[in-house]
């Protein structure tokens, strides 16, 4: 099974990956017979792709135990993009978040790839110091400062989403590594220290938490995205509107081809798209994890472990966004959503998948120890 794994796992993702571009044309649609936009989002969602595809098949190419030995330069390489966030003509702020940098049209979201760098950073260091996982000073104290350090950068560009969404994965690397759960309780008060603190002290935050408790109430205000939402969810029913004759993408829904592009599944393709929409994700993170399993050495493991946890953990938190299980984070469904950046990563950290893959330790049946059955002894009469 775990030499099939990897067919599953580039199924799943040429699944998304169709359902992402039909559905990105299907919200754009009704703009482009205005003749405003000739379909510009898909062109440029297409393009993306092809550049995606370029660095999915280099970083396939690419010896993952490179990674390793690049992992510091990798993570100072990320933490400066951050940093140019901050920069006034660098840095580009959208919706009260400075998650961009770029000029004119052309722009790119740190904060995607930082995420990855956070992982080869800390995998190469548990890796490295595998005998010493389970002391204070190399199993938490030091990781630990990584990924705050990687956080901190991420959430101050008011980003909480991928702050948080970064703290869910670099613990989860901790976890596979064999840090002591009491150490690991620390960071997770640390971080929802910082969650609440963020919540607070920022007005709108702590109003996008507050919107779920009274969503109807709050339809005409921040609670308008979640709430046409569910309408979408609800008026696709069992077999959808049809593909293209969604209605809450017109003007009803902002961002509708973004970050709630899943919504316009459910009322175009009704429970059967939403349903395949999971059960790609869900085959795409069991292929993802049995590829690290059998990961030819510590360091790919704890990557290949690290990187599917990421994408699944960031398509279950766009879902849960999306059907007003969660606050409003902003962040994209993985392949499916417009992106430049979030697709980009995506596919460099399938590209990596694919390396680890490769040079895993695949058993064959003829290879597994025979047991044996003992027979019976039965005497001669």
């Amino acid at each position: 099974m775990s030499r099939h794994s990897i067919i599953l796992l580039l199924a799943s993702v040429i699944g998304l990956l169709a359902l992402g571009i039909t559905m990105l044309a299907s919200t754009t649609f009704e703009v482009a017979q205005e003749g405003t936009e000739d379909y510009v989002t898909v062109w440029k969602q297409l393009s993306w792709l092809g550049i995606s595809l370029v660095a999915c098949g280099a970083a396939a190419m690419i010896d993952f135990n490179a990674w390793q030995r690049w992992r510091w330069h990798i993570l100072i390489g990320a933490a400066v993009l951050l940093v140019l966030c901050y920069i006034p003509g660098v840095g580009v702020k959208i919706n009260g978040s400075r998650r961009w940098i770029g000029m004119g049209s052309f722009r790119i979201q740190p904060s995607e790839f930082a995420k990855i760098a956070l992982l080869i950073a800390l995998s190469g260091w548990f890796a490295t110091h595998e005998t010493l996982v389970r002391t204070f000073r190399r199993g938490f104290l030091l990781p630990g400062l990584i990924l705050m350090g990687v956080v901190g950068l991420i959430g101050c560009e008011f980003d909480l989403g991928s702050a948080l969404l970064a703290s869910v994965v670099g613990l989860g690397v901790m976890f596979v590594a064999g840090t002591k759960l009491r150490y690991l309780a620390v960071i997770i008060m640390l971080v929802l220290g910082g969650l609440a603190a963020g919540i607070k002290f920022l007005p709108n935050r702590f109003e996008r938490v507050m919107v779920l408790f009274d969503l109807e109430g709050n339809k005409d205000k921040l609670g308008l995205q979640q709430w046409v939402s569910k309408l979408a969810f609800g008026s696709g029913g069992l077999e959808g509107r049809g593909l293209g004759e969604g209605r809450m993408k017109l003007s009803y829904l902002p961002e509708a081809h973004t970050d709630f592009i899943f919504p316009m599944v459910g009322e175009e393709l009704g429970l059967r798209g939403t349903a395949g929409t999971v059960l790609g994700f869900a085959v795409l993170v069991m292929s993802g994890f049995m590829v690290a399993a059998y990961a030819p050495n510590r360091f790919g493991k704890l990557l290949g472990s690290g990187l599917t946890f990421l994408l699944g953990m960031e398509a279950l938190l766009n879902m849960g966004v999306t059907t007003a299980l969660l606050p409003n984070k902003g962040l994209p469904l993985p392949f499916v959503s417009y992106g430049g950046s979030s697709l980009l990563a995506a596919m460099i950290a399938i590209g990596i998948l694919i390396n680890i893959h490769r040079q895993g330790v695949h058993l064959r049946r003829e290879d597994l120890p025979v047991i044996r059955r003992k027979h019976r002894w039965t005497p001669q009469l």
